[in-house]
C-alpha cells in the first residue's frame, strides 16, 4: 500500500493518495483545493486515480475537483448530505470577502455508509460521520496489515471539528465520533483534514471533548 498526505490550499487542507502497489490505482482524498500538487504525486509515484473521494463539501476539501476530475478521468463522490453545502459553497465564500471558486460540478455520485472501495489489496471503507457537516465522512484504510483513519475536519489532534456551520450540533459530532472511531484500536494512526497526526489511544485518553 502506497499512502502519501501533503498539505494543499489556502488553509493547508491535508490531501491524501492511497495507491495500490500492484495494480498503479489510487484513491485521492481531499484533493479538490490542490490540483497541480495531487497531479504532480500521482505522476511522480506512477498512480493512477481511480476515485475522488471528499469528507465533506468545504472549499478547501473539493473546490477544484472538476479540474481534478478532468486530468484523472476518476469518478468524483461525496456524501449526499453535502450536496446542497457543495452547490452553496460560492455564495458563501462569496459573503467571507474570499477568492472566487471555480465553476461547481455535477458530481458521479454518493458516498453511503458502509460502502467499500476495493484496488487490490487496499480497502477503503466510508463512515457517516455528520457532526461537522452534515454529510461528513470518515475513510478506513487498511493494507498491508494495518488500518488508519482519514477523519477530516471530524476529529483533530486534540479537538473536533466546528459544529456551529449550519445543521448540526456538538452532540452530533461527538457522538459520531464515540459511535464511529472509538472502537478501532488504540494504535490506529489518525489523519485529520488539517494539522498533525494522532493516534485513537491518544484521543480516547487525551481529547477533552472525548471524555
Amino acid at each position: 500500500m502506497i499512502v502519501e498526505t501533503f498539505p494543499v490550499g489556502l488553509l493547508a487542507c491535508n490531501a491524501t493518495i492511497v495507491g495500490d502497489e500492484a495494480t498503479r490505482e489510487a484513491i485521492v482524498v481531499d484533493g479538490g483545493d490542490g490540483v497541480d500538487d495531487v497531479l504532480a504525486r500521482l505522476k511522480q509515484l506512477g498512480l493512477r486515480a481511480r476515485y475522488l473521494v471528499h469528507t465533506h463539501a468545504h472549499f478547501d476539501h473539493i473546490a477544484d475537483v472538476g479540474r481534478l476530475r478532468e486530468s484523472t478521468r476518476a469518478l468524483a463522490l461525496l456524501h449526499h448530505a453535502d450536496l446542497p453545502l457543495y452547490h452553496d459553497q460560492p455564495r458563501l465564500v462569496k459573503l467571507f470577502g474570499m477568492p472566487a471558486l471555480p465553476p461547481v460540478v455535477d458530481l458521479d455520485g454518493d458516498l453511503e455508509d458502509g460502502t467499500r472501495f476495493t484496488l487490490g489489496d487496499v480497502t477503503c471503507d466510508v463512515l457517516h460521520t455528520p457532526g461537522h457537516t452534515p454529510g461528513s465522512v470518515c475513510f478506513a484504510i487498511a493494507g498491508a496489515g494495518n488500518t488508519r483513519l482519514l477523519t477530516g475536519d471530524t476529529l483533530f489532534a486534540g479537538a473536533i471539528g466546528r459544529w456551529d456551520l449550519g445543521g448540526t450540533s456538538m452532540e452530533d459530532i461527538v457522538a459520531s465520533i464515540q459511535r464511529k472511531l472509538m472502537d478501532y484500536p488504540d494504535a490506529t494512526p489518525v489523519v485529520p483534514g488539517h494539522g498533525g497526526f494522532t493516534t485513537i489511544g491518544h484521543e480516547r485518553a487525551t481529547n477533552p471533548y472525548l471524555q
